[in-house]
């Protein structure tokens, strides 16, 4: 379990998000300290990715407030908050497919410009996904799905992050990747990145996380340890498959 800094690094503060007149998020209250990793579960139109579009800048929230690092953002856009400190794995990888993988590497830096910091953090990507590094030249859409996804963490790192939003991260995923690449992201977490992680695998999240939220219909129904929530005998009969 990580121990909590005092401050939450990234908050959402009694949002409410509407998409026309449908009320997607209602009253959500969440908090992410660093180097935490955190999940959100929850079944389909339950406003998952609604929540990291609001956290990242892409949805403005109809009231309440979204805090990073203890400023209020809402009139920030996402670049703003990627130069704070926020990024994001997407779901379904979404890398520009035509290029190589090195420059959809480099695109992750693309609000740096330290080229001695860049230069260092593509050596440590390397060494992180040493399959990456072999396949630099090759065109990101002809990689495997487990690869691609290598480079999307590796693309989103390079903006070094103090929080990494995930959306999905095993969706698409063969069986056999799966467990590879909650490896993966164990050893993002180790270096000291907070890991805000979207999944539908429920019962994978929980066992690496130190704490997760239920959404239902837009509410935070469930609130509590990533342990204590694989005890919830209602969490285990509506998401992980078991009475």
């Amino acid at each position: 379990m990580t121990v909590l800094d005092p401050k939450p690094l990234l908050e959402f503060r009694n949002i409410n998000t509407h998409y026309g007149a449908v009320h997607i998020l209602k009253d959500v209250d969440l908090a992410i300290y660093p180097g935490e990793l955190v999940c959100l579960l929850g079944g389909n139109a339950s406003g998952k990715s609604t929540t990291l579009k609001t956290l990242l800048g892409m949805v403005t929230p109809t009231t309440g407030e979204v805090v990073l690092d203890g400023e209020v953002v809402n009139d920030k856009p996402t670049s703003y908050r990627v130069e704070r400190g926020i990024t994001m794995v997407p779901e379904n990888r979404r890398l520009f497919k035509r290029l190589s993988v090195k420059e959809n590497l480099e695109l992750g830096a693309y609000l740096r410009n330290d080229k001695d910091g860049i230069a260092e953090d593509l050596e440590r990507i390397y060494g992180m996904f040493p399959r990456v590094k072999e396949r630099l030249s090759q065109r990101a859409g002809t990689l495997s799905g487990g690869e691609q996804q290598m480079v999307a963490m590796g693309r989103a790192l390079m903006s070094r992050p103090r929080v990494l939003l995930m959306d999905e991260p095993s969706m698409g995923l063969a069986p056999a990747l799966v467990e590879t690449n909650f490896e993966l992201i164990q050893q993002i977490h180790k270096e000291g990145v907070a890991i805000f992680m979207v999944e539908q695998n429920a019962n994978m999240a929980l066992s690496i996380a130190d704490r997760g939220w239920v959404l239902q219909t837009g509410k935070v129904v469930l609130d509590d340890t990533a342990d204590a929530l694989l005890q919830n005998q209602d969490l285990r009969a509506a998401y992980l498959g078991q009475a």
